[in-house]
């Protein structure tokens, strides 16, 4: 038997039994809702702090979202603007450097054609030498003894020395050569051409002893024949060694020199039956030049002193597109002075019209008797669109 406030139960009773387990299980049941519903309300209040976080956290979150963009925005202009600049001043630099190339081409080009011209004139003139050679060739035997004229070293030196002086004014600029010119080692050369370097100034020599070669062609018998070719040897062997110990200084001359035959009759003869002493010759760098072959031989150095001389005016052209691009740098920075000038002066000219304007109207109304219409209510709307405080 149980007993409950006024109610007693009996507990081998089955309907009793079952009342009791169902009204245990109802209060547990209610037990348990009224603690969870505790537990909701307690986490509902930890977590409305964390939820209010939340929420500001995703208010600066968009509040930074929006900042980057507007950075974003700003960064976009200044990146057009400089590349605006950029291409407009990278445009006008390649406009002025096509310019520059156009001219310096145009100035090449007429070079070019120019040395072509001259190339082309200095062939015909060895053509023409070439023929007046073989002439030379075929009236090699007519030529007249040159002893009436020859007569004594001096005049011989003199005679050599004029037909020099003549082949070299006619072949060279007055400029590129020096007659009687003085060494550092107090030898006077007869004519120093001054070639660039390399090769450098070579030397001619003008003064060739003749007797060797006057005694070959008095010579009558095999023996008169055997001793005028070996002195004539011996002398030529001789003047060749003096012109390269005398003319022939390094690093001051050229490392050879030139020896000039006042005769074609005796170059002919030193080439046609002393091949050993023109070979001697080519040992010591000095070479046997005869009037034609001088002539040649100088119209060769003449394309070479032209061909320097371009050279240097190549450097001078690139000198003078160094200036012209400081130039056309200057210029881009005064530019830029200019504009900033215009548009303040452009600034300016806005405020004074501003302010004619403002005259105007008052002139216009003085000018009607409006005298009610002139209210101060409407200076500050005039100042805020001139800038001024109504003092114009």
């Amino acid at each position: 038997m149980i007993r409950i406030g006024d109610q007693t139960y009996a507990l081998d009773e089955p309907a009793t039994l079952a009342a009791l387990i169902g009204g245990g299980v109802l209060l547990l049941i209610l037990v348990l809702l009224v603690v969870a519903v505790r537990a909701a309300t307690r986490s509902a209040r930890m977590t409305e702090p964390l939820t209010r976080q939340v929420g500001q956290l995703g208010q600066r979150v968009q509040g930074l979202s929006d900042g980057q963009q507007q950075l974003a925005g700003g960064l976009t202009h200044v990146s057009e603007a400089q590349s605006a600049a950029q291409s407009h001043m990278l445009q006008l630099m390649e406009k002025r450097l096509s310019q520059v190339t156009e001219r310096m081409n145009e100035n090449l080009q007429g070079s070019a054609r120019r040395t072509a011209q001259s190339l082309g004139d200095l062939q015909q003139r060895l053509q023409a030498i070439d023929k007046a050679q073989d002439n030379i060739t075929k009236l090699s035997g007519d030529v007249l003894s040159l002893q009436d004229i020859l007569s004594n070293k001096q005049t011989r030196g003199a005679f050599g020395e004029i037909q020099l002086h003549d082949i070299v004014t006619k072949a060279l600029p007055s400029d590129s050569y020096a007659l009687q010119a003085t060494l550092s080692n107090g030898k006077r050369a007869d004519c120093l051409i001054h070639l660039p370097n390399p090769p450098g100034p070579i030397c001619v020599d003008s003064k060739f002893p003749l007797e060797a070669y006057e005694a070959l062609r008095r010579a009558t018998t095999d023996a008169e024949l055997t001793e005028a070719a070996r002195f004539l040897r011996t002398s030529v062997r001789k003047h060749i060694k003096d012109i390269s110990e005398k003319y022939i200084l390094d690093g001051e001359t050229a490392d050879g020199a030139l020896m000039f035959l006042p005769s074609e009759a005796v170059y002919a003869e030193l080439h046609a039956n002393f091949p050993e002493v023109v070979r001697d010759g080519f040992a010591a760098k000095v070479w046997i030049v005869s009037p034609t072959t001088c002539m040649a031989t100088l119209n060769t150095m003449r394309a070479i002193l032209k061909d320097a001389r371009m050279r240097e005016q190549a450097g001078a052209i690139r000198r003078e597109l160094g200036l012209l691009f400081s130039d056309v740098d200057r210029l881009g920075t005064r530019v830029e002075n200019l504009d900033r000038h215009f548009n303040q002066a452009s600034k300016d000219i806005s405020d004074i019209k501003i302010s004619a304007d403002k005259a105007g109207r008052r002139a216009r109304r003085l000018d009607n008797f409006d005298f009610e219409e002139l209210a101060p209510e409407t200076e500050p709307a005039l100042a805020l669109q001139d800038g001024t405080h109504g003092t114009d």
